[in-house]
């Protein structure tokens, strides 16, 4: 993180998902604990999340993903990243991440195995992420 920045995050919605109130919700918890978000809003290819971290010089990218398909949506961002040469941004992900009821441990690991650092089930409250993200970044 630069020194006495604010940390800068990169906020929005994976894939072809809509869901904007959460995100709006998201957008205003992590604003009001301190941080610089760029919301990059609804219908985000993985592209849009990389090129805002860039121009932003972000310290993390929070994808969420409502609508069951963000295993397909996230697939391949960790590796996208690397060639885009952010290697060092936090990488978190949350919501409805696959179709159907799955065992949440197991579609933890499936995203942890993909290259995010957090992975939240759906319901998470904002407190959970702000919390991690400042521990993440050391800040307090």
């Amino acid at each position: 993180m630069k020194s006495n920045d604010k940390a800068t995050i990169v906020l929005g919605v994976i894939g072809s998902d809509v869901h904007a109130i959460g995100i709006r919700i998201l957008e205003e918890a992590f604003t009001e604990a301190g941080f610089n978000v760029v919301n990059i809003g609804v219908l985000s290819p993985q592209e849009d999340f990389i090129n805002a971290a860039i121009e932003t010089d972000a310290d993390a990218i929070l994808i969420s993903s409502l609508y069951g398909h963000g295993e397909l949506d996230c697939k391949g961002f960790k590796e996208k990243c690397i060639e885009a040469g952010l290697n060092d941004v936090l990488l978190y992900v949350g919501g409805n991440l696959v179709v159907g009821k799955q065992d949440w441990e197991t579609t933890k690991k499936k995203f942890l195995n993909m290259g995010f650092d957090r992975v939240y089930p759906p319901g998470t409250l904002p407190a959970e992420p702000i919390k991690d993200l400042k521990q993440d970044l050391g800040i307090e």
